[in-house]
């Protein structure tokens, strides 16, 4: 079955799953460059997360908690998204999860 496509001003079309969000949460060292260096991974594509969450905490508050969920992005592309936020300096730990919403009957 063929899925639609998104697209964005000077992006190529991608597979878009309107049914499907990919979730990361990511922890890094509080330093002020990790928040765009995460936000540009996603806008480079064209892509503006619909839910971003950060905060600053850790027991002596010097850690960078995001939470983010991109809805429509497919599972390949989360999965490559995920991989390029562990390459970022600074950046500890990246957990994805993934959610779906439910058929309507």
């Amino acid at each position: 079955m063929a899925m639609p496509t998104m697209s964005a001003p000077g992006v190529e079309s991608r597979p878009y799953d309107p049914d499907y969000t990919a979730c990361f949460s990511i922890q890094a060292n509080a330093d002020p460059g990790v928040m765009s260096r995460v936000l540009e991974l996603f806008a480079k594509r064209g892509l503006v997360p619909s839910s971003w969450h950060s905060r600053v905490g850790g027991i002596q508050d010097d850690e960078l908690i995001i939470d983010l969920q991109m809805q429509g992005m497919v599972r390949s592309e989360a999965d490559y998204v995920a991989a390029c936020l562990r390459q970022i300096p600074d950046v500890g730990t990246v957990l994805t999860s993934e959610r779906f919403r439910a058929a309507a009957e």
